[in-house]
């Protein structure tokens, strides 16, 4: 544990822990009033009054970095009690690429896992947009690639940045939601901003980002070469690929591995490395067809 102290941030824990969540779901309350609160959260009772609490429900705005289950839902209620507008990218479908919304529409790639259907912010942010709370300003930063409305907030020199950088795992990328170009184009993003200290979705502090970033940006390359290796033989599907290189996870976790892999393969065929044997699903097969492409 890295132990995080900040004079006008408090963390509050939803208490939804598990195997995608770590401890449970962060939720920032910046003050001092009126309050700032940056991702209220599942549907929880016990959060709402805990967040409620820490605020005396004088809140000036919800931040919201994407709508998954474990980041959003909360957000409606919260802005009942609490009369503050909820700000995000937008709703569940935004900030797909074409591609992504096409394979949603068509129902063959699956994906959607965990998100919220009636996600929807009373004000939509735009990429660097500056919000001023009196007390308080937040830069926005669209980051897709987790899900395609994903943000990340500056505040100060702290970056909040949801699941698109954590500590304590690699961020999931699960097609259509999740957009693998896009998630490397918006890693790149983040280490051209002036932020060194990220607090994250989940986990802890992470005290150097761009340098876990960089990280990330190496593990998925890596995994690509890995992906890439085992159709040197043979097409192989999403399914298939997951289980000759995810060989030491939780098995529990292996679907997820399998929408990781996807989202590569996804990546891979739009640059042109490799070919898809019919129509875009996770139980295609894909076969090599130009490395030269790499």
């Amino acid at each position: 544990m890295v132990s995080f102290s900040h004079p006008r941030i408090q963390t509050i824990v939803a208490p939804n822990p598990s195997p995608m969540t770590l401890h449970g779901t962060n939720t920032y309350v910046i003050g001092p009033a009126p309050y700032v609160v940056i991702d209220p959260g599942p549907n929880n009772e016990q959060h709402l009054a805990a967040i409620l609490a820490a605020t005396q429900t004088n809140v000036a705005a919800i931040y919201v970095t994407h709508s998954h289950l474990d980041h959003s839902p909360l957000a409606t209620e919260l802005s009942k009690r609490t009369s503050a507008p909820i700000i995000a990218f937008g709703n569940s479908q935004s900030g797909r690429s074409d591609l992504m919304q096409a394979l949603a529409l068509s129902g063959d790639a699956g994906g959607g896992e965990g998100v919220d259907p009636n996600f929807a912010p009373d004000i939509l942010a735009k990429d660097r947009q500056i919000f001023d709370h009196g007390n308080t300003k937040i830069t926005a930063y669209w980051t897709p690639g987790h899900f395609g409305n994903h943000m990340c907030f500056g505040f100060e020199n702290i970056l909040f940045s949801g699941d698109h950088v954590m500590g304590w795992s690699t961020s999931m990328v699960s097609p259509p939601d999740g957009d693998l170009g896009a998630f490397m184009r918006s890693c790149q993003k983040l280490l051209n901003l002036p932020f060194t200290t990220y607090l994250s979705g989940h986990g802890d502090v992470i005290q150097d980002g761009p340098a876990r970033t960089r990280w990330i940006m190496d593990h998925r390359k890596t995994r690509e070469s890995q992906i890439i290796e085992t159709m040197i033989k043979n097409a192989a599907s999403a399914d298939e690929i997951a289980k000759k290189i995810y060989v030491d996870i939780n098995p529990a976790l292996m679907p997820a591995a399998a929408r990781n892999v996807f989202a590569h393969l996804i990546d891979l065929q739009e640059r042109g490395v490799i070919s898809a044997a019919g129509p875009l699903s996770q139980n295609v097969r894909f076969h090599q067809s130009n490395l030269s492409a790499i």
